[in-house]
């Protein structure tokens, strides 16, 4: 059984990584390249050799994948090569599917128009990108620089990406001699890919993580086990003035919960005292199962 479970899961993450890439074309060739953006990546490039000679952007993408993919491999390792080798050819080969059956996109020239169809690329891009990383694997490209800075810098994947990709934006304003207009929606595409990038990484549930002080913890603890449902660890503290010896409430509940909470803890100890904190994502009982991760 745990074999099949395993293999089920690993056939689900390949899916699930060529969804991930399925959607980044859509994002790339739909909105993005019409437009003349270049949002980072080896695909920005790819647009911009695109526009400028006509190359086609599929194909040019995985040409440039080749090095960044062999030193991904040298540096991530074998298993996390072999998927990232999955998403590159498969990023490519939906592309060069698109550019080949769909052409390139919505070519609107009204430009008042562009902010949206920015935001529509961005969420593709995004969604797409963040399904791939949550593979443990990356597309290629500048992922794989901001998969090996994410071992050495302690920021968040998708800011990362940021920082790495708007050195590709300079590059299309040199291109396309002094046109601000495309650096200006790409670094809103590479903002808003950042965002979405995280939130698909992290999830969008908002719970909040609360540490409550209070003399009447017993009280605070019931409402939490019987009304509230969730449940909570206690934490041996001391008093910082007078060294008294007190009893931290550790507990996380959902966003809708928290006002029922810091309600009843008024009622009981209005000198309580709470300190909430958002949390990202929750892994355990009672919230999402810690497999779903693995």
């Amino acid at each position: 059984m745990k074999k099949n479970s395993k293999l089920y899961k690993e056939i689900f993450s390949y899916l699930q990584l060529l969804f991930g890439t399925f959607l980044m074309a859509v994002g790339i060739v739909v909105f993005i390249a019409p437009m003349k953006l270049a949002p980072g990546g080896v695909y920005g490039i790819a647009i911009i050799l695109h526009h400028l000679f006509e190359f086609p952007i599929g194909w040019t993408g995985l040409a440039l994948d080749v090095p960044l993919l062999l030193l991904g491999m040298w540096i991530l390792g074998p298993k996390f090569g072999l998927k990232t080798v999955v998403g590159i050819v498969s990023l490519s080969l939906f592309i060069s599917l698109m550019e080949w059956i769909y052409g390139y996109g919505l070519l609107i020239d009204d430009k008042s128009a562009y902010f949206l169809l920015s935001l529509f690329g961005a969420v593709f891009a995004g969604v797409g990108l963040g399904l791939v990383f949550k593979t443990r694997a990356t597309s290629g490209g500048t992922d794989i620089i901001a998969s090996i800075l994410k071992k050495h810098i302690h920021l968040p994947l998708g800011t990362i990406l940021i920082l790495v990709d708007s050195v590709i934006v300079i590059m299309a304003l040199v291109a396309f001699r002094g046109v601000w207009e495309i650096p200006l929606y790409s670094l809103v595409v590479i903002y808003v890919t950042g965002i979405v990038i995280d939130k698909v990484i992290e999830g969008f549930k908002s719970d909040k993580t609360v540490y409550i002080i209070s003399e009447k913890h017993e009280e605070i603890r019931n409402v939490i086990l019987y009304q509230l449902e969730r449940g909570g660890t206690y934490i041996k503290g001391e008093g910082m003035y007078n060294g008294a010896e007190k009893k931290i409430i550790y507990t996380i509940v959902d966003r809708k919960q928290l006002p029922t909470l810091i309600h009843h803890v008024h009622e009981i100890d209005p000198k309580a005292f709470l300190s909430i904190i958002h949390a990202n994502e929750t892994l355990g009982d009672g919230f999402k199962p810690l497999d779903k991760e693995l």
